[in-house]
């Protein structure tokens, strides 16, 4: 019976290589391997099709999934590689470090992540041997050699020195104890080689001459457990580069990685070949003779610095002397996007298994690098994947964020900024108590989320959530807790906040073929309190609450005239009426929004609303009242005065005639009021203060270029499929007649 030793750098490539030659040459009948003892049935999918590294084993308490922890697997990792080692051989694995129960139990998450990082034994030993950098120390004598079993016993003798007066914890303790009662029984069940592969500093530690098996028994008894879970998750390169939280503190995995998969002397050209492939591929320059010249470079660096061959320092130093281009190979060769995969039939929370099926029928594919996604919602598959990051975004899981200004709800189009991070993973396994599918998960949180709702803001968010991911068992409880809050709700400005929401998800719930009828009566109902309560609200407002009011009165206009709504044909344009009456308002900015509102909706024609500015400019009206009444009625567009010469006239004559105390106490506004136009409205304003001409080009006069009228008609022949008619004559031609012979 001999029990093998091998102690590993986690996530070191070359002590992965050596762990594989001395598995070979060992050939031993069990492997112990130091993981925590709850996940041994995990152990068993390492190295079968479907489970591709990176990934991680997530341990999480069961009843507070909040409480994880990961553990990382790379390729290069010595664990994987041994644990794939003995499943190809259909030999036993076993986990011998001590539970997740009852490390759980014991202590929080960040606690046990401090307490679980043994000290640092290669600084000790690099300065040791004369070097100051204990990763460079490493790689020269470990990772770049992957010599087999004589490394281990290197390693367990220079561990021993490093461990030699060292103080080590309780929780380090327990830990080790339970290792070694775990090696005692593969012992006595009668293995006659076995093998171990823990992290080296535990490898002093794992000698059981030095260590009685009583003392064990006591270290280990009467722990408290808690119930735990665990499952397999995607992983990425990136993540593996922390070392706080739930990385693994590998500084360069690409990196690692490229090591791993050509050990040889021929793996700096490799990497070089790889690096000159990315920079062409963004437009830079990389020839034959750079590679060459890069790989001299790299070796006559090592030989200069003393070391046995080039690591990624001397690569990455030749590489920038001759190529350039650090930056982008630092971030997609020395680091990478590299994102695992989890297989269905791996062990996972029903939830994360849902969502895998639901991202193959979307034909969403996970990636870890951030991406822009175009969503054609006149598609099947893109409607599924509206729904789908719809539905996640409900959960709180938020793969995808929608894009601001590009596309809107109103289109075929969304445009989705989507990239997976491994937490994500926690939240599913977080939310998973809320149903064991996608959608029946969404669905509860939503229906949770409306019944917490204070506001009716959060209750129209919530609805609007449910009409897009398609949560048809969300949207009649939403509706019906938002008529229940509308009908109680006294305050107008709360109901005004609420249509322009409710009015997307009606005018384009047809987009996404949803259900608005239940909607529609509730939006119905709170125009009607809206119009009853609206002139009220606006009386006594300060400056603060009617600049509120006035974005308000314009989005409920707009939300009016989105869905066409009866009430913006008389009820809406009566109450503004009402709000344009000099003699009823005390604030001249809601009088100007109202007035404006009326003039672009036509129902004020241009006299009319000539007579209201004058009597609002008229000298009985305080300044600062006829300052702010212009600013509502010009509204940050000057467009309206451009194309009428009477407006503009009054406002010119009411500045002219203010008296220089009162200009200065108005100067302030109608700066900010002017200087929000466009610079081409202030320009032609001028010319026509001046008396001079206003270059106006119709978007229907003659001066249409004809060549380029073309190119647009034919762009949209193409666009709808209808044949083009030629215009032969010759002729400068308007839109209409160009429209007339499209025709």
């Amino acid at each position: 019976m001999t029990v093998h030793l091998l102690g590993i750098r986690h996530h070191g490539p070359g002590s992965a290589r050596s762990v594989v030659r001395a598995l070979d040459a060992i050939d031993p009948d069990i492997l112990l391997v130091e993981a925590p003892a709850d996940v041994q049935s995990s152990l068993t999918w390492v190295g079968r099709p479907g489970l591709v590294p990176p990934v991680a084993l997530l341990g999480y308490v069961a009843n507070e999934p909040g409480r994880a922890i990961f553990a990382p697997f790379a390729s290069f990792s010595p664990e994987w590689q041994a644990i794939a080692w003995v499943n190809e051989r259909d030999r036993p694995v076993v986990a011998i470090d001590l539970p997740m129960a009852v490390t759980f139990a014991e202590q929080g998450t960040d606690e046990l992540l401090a307490d679980t990082a043994p000290p640092d034994p290669l600084r000790a030993l690099a300065v040791a041997a004369g070097d100051s950098d204990p990763e460079r120390w490493w790689e020269d004598v470990i990772e770049h050699r992957g010599d087999g079993s004589p490394a281990f016993a290197a390693v367990a003798e220079a561990m021993a020195a490093a461990r030699d007066g060292t103080i080590t914890s309780a929780g380090e303790e327990r830990r080790e104890a339970h290792m070694r009662r775990a090696i005692r029984r593969a012992v006595k069940d009668g293995h006659q080689s076995v093998a171990v592969v823990c992290g080296a500093w535990h490898v002093p530690a794992l000698e059981l001459d030095a260590h009685p098996a009583a003392v064990d028994t006591a270290t280990l008894r009467g722990l408290p457990r808690v119930k735990v879970a665990s499952a397999w998750v995607p992983w990425t390169h990136r993540r593996l580069t922390t070392s706080s939280g739930y990385g693994a503190g590998v500084d360069s995995p690409g990196w690692y990685r490229h090591v791993f998969d050509h050990p040889g002397s021929d793996g700096v050209a490799r990497f070089l070949v790889d690096a000159a492939h990315l920079l062409r591929a963004h437009g830079q320059s990389a020839s034959p003779d750079h590679l060459i010249a890069g790989t001299r470079l790299a070796d006559a660096l090592a030989t200069m610095r003393g070391r046995p061959r080039p690591g990624l320092v001397e690569v990455l130093d030749a590489a920038d002397a001759v190529m350039g281009g650090l930056d982008l190979v630092r971030a997609e060769l020395v680091v990478g996007d590299a994102l695992g995969q989890v297989s269905d039939s791996a062990p996972q929370v029903p939830l994360a298994r849902d969502l895998a099926k639901a991202q193959k029928s979307a034909r969403l594919t996970p990636v870890a690098t951030p991406k822009t996604l175009e969503v054609d919602l006149r598609t099947p598959t893109g409607l599924r994947k509206s729904h789908l990051l719809h539905r996640l975004l409900a959960l709180g899981v938020p793969w995808g964020a929608p894009e601001e200004g590009r596309g809107s709800s109103g289109t075929f189009r969304e445009t989705w900024r989507v990239a997976w991070e491994p937490e994500l993973s926690v939240r599913l396994v977080e939310r998973s108590g809320y149903g064991s599918t996608v959608e029946s998960a969404a669905t509860a949180r939503l229906i949770e989320r409306v019944d917490a709702a204070t506001g009716l803001a959060d209750i129209v968010g919530a609805l609007e959530l449910a009409l897009f991911a398609d949560l048809r068992d969300a949207v009649t409880p939403s509706v019906r807790r938002l008529a229940d809050r509308a009908a109680t709700d006294p305050d107008t400005g709360r109901l005004m906040d609420v249509v322009v929401p409710l009015a997307n998800a009606l005018r384009y719930g047809d987009v996404r073929g949803t259900d608005d009828g239940a909607l529609r009566d509730v939006f119905d109902g709170i125009v009607v309190r809206i119009l009853a309560g609206l002139v009220p609200a606006c009386f006594a407002l300060d400056d603060d609450a009617a600049a509120r009011m006035v974005e308000r009165l314009t989005a409920t206009q707009t939300a009016l005239a989105v869905l066409d709504h009866d009430a913006r044909r008389v009820a809406f344009p009566a109450v503004l009426a009402q709000l344009a009456d000099r003699h009823s308002m005390r604030n001249g900015l809601i009088s100007g929004r109202a007035t404006r509102l009326l003039h672009d909706a036509g129902r004020w024609d241009a006299t009319r609303v000539e007579h209201r500015l004058s009597h609002a400019l008229s000298p009985g009206t305080p300044p600062d009242v006829g300052a702010a009444f212009v600013e509502g009625f010009l509204a940050g567009s000057g467009t309206v005065l451009v194309h009428d010469t009477d407006l503009l006239g009054v406002v010119d004559r009411w500045l002219s005639s203010l008296r220089p105390q009162a200009f200065e106490s108005v100067v302030a506004l109608l700066r900010r009021t002017f200087g929000a136009f466009e610079p081409a409205e202030r320009r032609q304003i001028m010319l026509l203060l001046l008396g001079g001409e206003i270059s106006r080009v119709s978007g229907f006069g003659r001066d249409v270029d004809a060549v380029r009228a073309a190119a647009a008609l034919e762009a949209v022949r193409h666009l709808l499929g209808i044949p083009l008619v030629d215009v032969e004559d010759g002729a400068d031609h308007s839109p209409f007649e160009w429209a007339e012979a499209e025709r």
